[in-house]
């Protein structure tokens, strides 16, 4: 009797040896223009067709090279992903550990940022290829778990014959993107893997699961954050007239007064404070906020006086930074890795090198990646007051720093050279 693409796919439950043989055929015959025995399931025939009209090898893996540990480690640190690590964990590794698969978190170009599970299948992936800064691109490596759902945008279970590549067809895996739900943009693909005996088809309901879980945890974030914004903005807007709203920096709304409320304003990448024309808005005034932009009606005076910045390390593990200006003033409390960085800038009103600032943090100058990442994320809510190249606060700021009575408080849990330093020349001043 024979089978359909959907048969082979429960075949491979009860028999994947059976299953695999049978696609192997399928493949062959596919790869050499005769008819198959099975037609391959859509979203596969249409991959391989994708990679015949590509050029695709289908006997020979040549992709490109791993990214280093310092690039991979950047894309670690910049990618939304890593707010999600913890949600995919729980749903995915305690099983996948148990049933001999590897989760695999790639980012929207189909790089390898992280992989975890089964320590003997970690083993066999690393002869795959499936390392930390692979390239799973399927114009790259044929059809699989990562690289489709990348094309397709859906969930995708490649299992043995069913990759395009020679090489792979002794593996299963079943990826699925992770999208930004205020947009729709693709951030990346999570894919648990394994060897060929290791397929269930269950496996793409629960991974398509987990990964749409990732996304409601990233609409948590974004109307947390919000949420912030719009406890900073409440003080300032009650203080305007005329039209005005508050958004973050993608330009979603926090809040508005004087208008209709939009959900989204479209913002340029590189917007900066001062009279700007925006789409929609017309005309306006833009003034930096802590996680987000002022933007209001361009006749409204425009703000006077120097902005003021003060970074208070007085109260213990409640460090903050405040800044006063012509539409009031707002507070943002600092991580201990932030409240370091901003003590070192103000001491350094000149402005400090990244590797000046790993310097100062680790005593290592070499470890700028992490400098450049922790920076871009103070930028997030102090970046309209800082320049780079070198860091440091903008020429018309007046920052003050409001120090704690005895030197031994100064960022007690602080471990780094220039603060350790510190300490000691407040303890002699």
């Amino acid at each position: 009797m024979a089978l359909s693409p959907t048969d082979v796919t429960q075949l491979a439950t009860v028999d994947s040896a059976r299953a695999a043989r049978v696609l192997s055929e399928v493949r062959a015959a596919a790869l050499s223009g005769q008819r198959a025995p099975v037609a391959p399931r859509p979203v596969i025939e249409r991959s391989w067709e994708r990679m015949l009209r590509s050029g695709v090898d289908p006997d020979h893996d040549f992709r490109s090279g791993l990214l280093s540990r310092e690039e991979v480690q950047r894309r670690r640190e910049t990618t939304a992903l890593r707010h999600v690590l913890p949600v995919l964990r729980e749903g995915l590794l305690s099983v996948a550990d148990v049933a001999h698969h590897i989760m695999v978190v790639a980012d929207d170009e189909g790089r390898v940022l992280w992989r975890e599970g089964n320590s003997s299948v970690l083993r066999k992936a690393d002869g795959l290829g499936f390392e930390l800064g692979a390239d799973w691109r399927e114009d790259v490596v044929g059809t699989n778990g990562i690289g489709t759902p990348v094309v397709v945008r859906r969930p995708v279970q490649v299992f043995a014959s069913e990759h395009f590549q020679r090489s792979q067809t002794s593996w299963t895996c079943t990826g699925a993107p992770i999208t930004d739900p205020r947009d729709g943009r693709l951030l990346g693909v999570v894919d648990v893997s394994g060897p060929l005996e290791t397929m269930h088809p269950a496996t793409l309901a629960w991974v398509d699961s987990v990964a749409k879980l990732a996304e409601a945890r990233l609409r948590e974030l974004h109307l947390s954050s919000l949420e912030r914004l719009r406890a900073v903005a409440a003080p300032v807007l009650a203080r305007l007239t005329g039209w005005a709203l508050v958004v973050d920096r993608d330009g979603w709304t926090a809040a508005v007064t004087g208008m209709p409320y939009p959900n989204r304003i479209a913002l340029p990448k590189a917007l900066s404070p001062g009279r700007r024309w925006l789409p929609t808005l017309g005309p306006c005034s833009v003034e930096p906020l802590a996680g987000g932009w002022l933007l209001r009606a361009a006749d409204e005076p425009a703000p006077t006086g120097a902005v003021r910045i003060a970074l208070d390390l007085t109260q213990p593990r409640r460090w903050s930074v405040t800044v006063s200006g012509g539409a009031g003033s707002w507070s943002h409390e600092l991580s201990p890795r932030h409240a370091e960085l901003v003590y070192l800038l103000a001491l350094h009103p000149a402005g400090r090198s990244a590797a000046g600032l790993a310097e100062d943090m680790f005593g290592d100058p070499g470890r700028t990646v992490t400098v450049r990442a922790e920076m871009s994320r103070v930028r997030r809510y102090l970046g309209a007051f800082l320049e780079h190249r070198p860091y440091r606060f903008r020429e018309d700021a007046e920052v003050e720093v409001l120090l704690p009575d005895d030197p031994c408080d100064l960022l007690p849990h602080s471990t780094a050279p220039a603060v350790l330093r510190g300490r000691i020349s407040t303890g002699m001043s």
